[in-house]
């Protein structure tokens, strides 16, 4: 039976050359992506920015209910297909989006690490990116084997085949597929497959690609059934984040400590945060997590 670890975990980005944290406060925070810098919303900035002035290339404006909304408002000029961004040898393309992200989550890189130390020295695993949007967890696992990344917005996987190609590693074994991920999970299991390890980030709320709704706190528990089925004591891990809800991190792992009961290793959890840039630099989180990994 797998241990659940009763200590959260903070993981940590540090930023990189094509991402960084510069500063943060009165809920919200500067960032750059390459060249071009953002202001962006961040409740959990609660604190007092370190800097008095954020020149930004652009600002994304919320709506005025808890629905979401809103729209990006912008100073500079930013090329209307993108720019081309990088993390270790995969390239993706960045751009505002309507749901105020940049087509990738900058605080997810150790995470990508994370997994590539559970399969290290292999090139032979098979992993499920569920959720995968543009790729780069994908693009991450596919140096370790055949990865399979399904996403329920068919705009979202062209972005994700596009940066492979980007990437110039578009020969590597990936299958990119338009699909509802709950659904895909549960044929997953009558099919009677197995994986090395599952990356999943399910969103609060989603709809699939004909129109089936998703609200996390109701398919969470059965999506995790089939997950915990597609993995045995051979398989490396188990990696699931969460945005924006009104949770703890250690309810996340309780949960996948009732379904991998049947699972050796460890079940961790704690918090995904970004380190800005600079003298004073603090840890913002940004999201939850709880993952299981095996210890054999």
């Amino acid at each position: 039976m797998a241990a659940l670890a009763s200590d959260p975990l903070v993981m940590v980005g540090e930023g990189w050359d094509s991402y960084r944290l510069l500063d943060s406060g009165h809920g919200r925070k500067w960032e750059s992506f390459g060249p071009h810098s953002f202001i962006r919303p961040e409740p959990q900035a609660m604190w007092s920015p370190r800097r008095d002035q954020w020149p930004a290339d652009a600002e994304f404006i919320p709506g005025s209910d808890e629905d979401g909304g809103g729209r990006w408002q912008a100073d500079n000029a930013l090329p209307e297909e993108g720019w081309p961004l990088s993390w270790e040898e995969a390239k993706f393309t960045a751009q505002p989006t309507p749901f105020r992200h940049l087509q990738f989550f900058p605080d997810m890189a150790p995470v990508w690490y994370w997994m590539r130390d559970q399969l290290d020295g292999r090139a032979d695993a098979e992993t499920l990116n569920l959720f995968g949007y543009t790729g780069v967890g994908s693009l991450a696992l596919s140096r370790h084997g055949r990865v399979t990344h399904v996403d329920a917005s068919k705009k979202s996987v062209a972005q994700a085949r596009e940066n492979a190609a980007l990437s110039e590693i578009e020969e590597r074994p990936v299958r990119w597929l338009v699909d509802d991920a709950a659904k895909f999970a549960a044929r997953e299991v009558r099919r009677e497959r197995r994986y090395d390890g599952i990356i999943l980030d399910p969103p609060k709320f989603g709809r699939g690609p004909k129109s089936e709704t998703w609200r996390l706190e109701e398919g969470l528990p059965g999506l995790l059934d089939d997950c915990a089925k597609l993995l045995d004591d051979k398989s490396a891990f188990l990696f699931l984040t969460v945005y924006a809800v009104r949770m703890s991190s250690l309810s996340l792992a309780g949960l996948l400590a009732e379904k991998l009961a049947h699972l050796p290793g460890t079940i961790e959890h704690g918090d995904l945060a970004v380190r800005e840039q600079g003298e004073g630099a603090r840890m913002l989180p940004t999201a939850i997590f709880a993952r299981w990994r095996n210890s054999g």
